[in-house]
């Protein structure tokens, strides 16, 4: 259950070969419009296609609504959606319960289970966890444009191969929206195809960079220290597997910098808005948003589960040893994690919002 929000309270359950995952909401305004058709497309970009990076699990992922939304409308109780699990493939597990598999969650959690865990498809830490994350982001991008709040996310690199960055230029809303709705990334897409194509037969996998912004939030959002909004966005960015670094801005780079470079200076715009000349916090100061674009980059892990052979250890016999491992993996799972990350940002968000009143 996720417990840092304000008036959010979310819990999700099942696992990945679990015969559904479930996602339950309290918090959610009621009387609020939803929009199935334009949540359940955005729920499928997340969704594994036919290609060169993709799972070759292929799920249909329709939105099955059990309560709190009633003809459209949100009512105000507890809402809670599923998402059957139809296409899995269970045996393709069955040597791995006494042979973690390196950099999953295989060993720890046989630590924390005393070895009862089901860990088929990476059970309850497998990325098909994100489709719920993305049923409740869709909700919150839905509700946030109500404040002209937008969040958009693509991916900025994939392995040593940089895309564009809003560490250059903040990239207009429009034209995010106008890429391809499974691969969001704004130049060399045919070079990094290459890529991961290449990393695929070599029976490996690859990492990358997701860029997430957020537009028109307002001066004045979220609070300091524990109660801060960057701390609110990672935690929920790291609800998400496969994240190992979340940074606001111009992130690790502001060490390099001295005062005067990093230093957003205040100007007012025609309007007499405040705006800054450069954006090197990513829209947050002292943990409360300033009416500048909130930008937030996310680094992608490498997908662990690769055909190589690797070394590990057999829990049973205490002896070290080898693993292959088998199933339908994805050779870089970075734009299939898009929309989960831009559902963090929206679902932070909006917990801020409505916090606000």
């Amino acid at each position: 259950m996720l417990n840092n929000l304000e008036k959010l309270k979310i819990d999700i359950l099942g696992a990945s070969h679990a015969s559904r995952i479930t996602l339950i909401v309290d918090g959610l305004p009621k009387g609020k419009k939803i929009d199935l058709d334009e949540l359940q497309k955005f729920v499928d970009r997340r969704k594994a296609t036919n290609s060169a990076f993709s799972t070759k699990r292929l799920e249909g992922d329709i939105i099955h609504i059990a309560s709190g939304l009633k003809d459209g409308v949100l009512t105000g109780e507890r809402f809670e959606a599923y998402v059957e699990n139809t296409n899995v493939k269970s045996q393709d597990y069955s040597n791995l319960q006494d042979t973690p598999r390196p950099s999953h969650a295989d060993y720890v959690a046989y630590v924390k289970w005393n070895g009862k865990q089901d860990m088929r498809g990476g059970g309850k830490f497998s990325g098909r966890m994100t489709v719920a994350i993305c049923i409740l982001g869709g909700i919150a991008k839905q509700l946030l444009r109500e404040y002209g709040i937008e969040v958009e996310a693509y991916v900025s690199s994939i392995g040593n191969i940089k895309s564009s960055s809003y560490k250059d230029t903040i990239p207009n809303v429009e034209d995010i929206k106008k890429l391809d709705s499974h691969f969001r990334v704004f130049n060399k897409k045919d070079e990094i195809n290459a890529l991961i194509e290449k990393t695929a037969q070599d029976k490996d996998s690859i990492g990358g960079v997701i860029e997430c912004i957020a537009y028109n939030v307002k001066p004045g959002l979220s609070d300091t220290l524990f109660d801060s909004l960057e701390g609110k966005i990672a935690s929920c960015a790291y609800a998400v597997p496969a994240v190992k670094g979340v940074e606001f801005g111009a992130g690790f780079d502001i060490a390099k910098m001295t005062g005067s470079l990093a230093n957003d200076e205040f100007f007012y715009d025609e309007d007499k808005n405040v705006k800054t000349y450069t954006n090197n916090n990513g829209g947050i100061n002292g943990g409360i948003s300033n009416g500048m674009p909130i930008t937030m980059a996310v680094a992608i892990k490498p997908t662990p589960s690769i055909a190589k052979e690797q070394r590990t250890i057999n829990l049973k016999t205490k002896e070290n040893t080898t693993i292959e491992i088998q199933g339908r993996h994805d050779a870089c799972i970075v734009p299939r994690a898009v929309a989960p990350i831009e559902s963090a940002m929206a679902i932070a968000i909006l917990d801020s919002v409505i916090s606000e009143g």
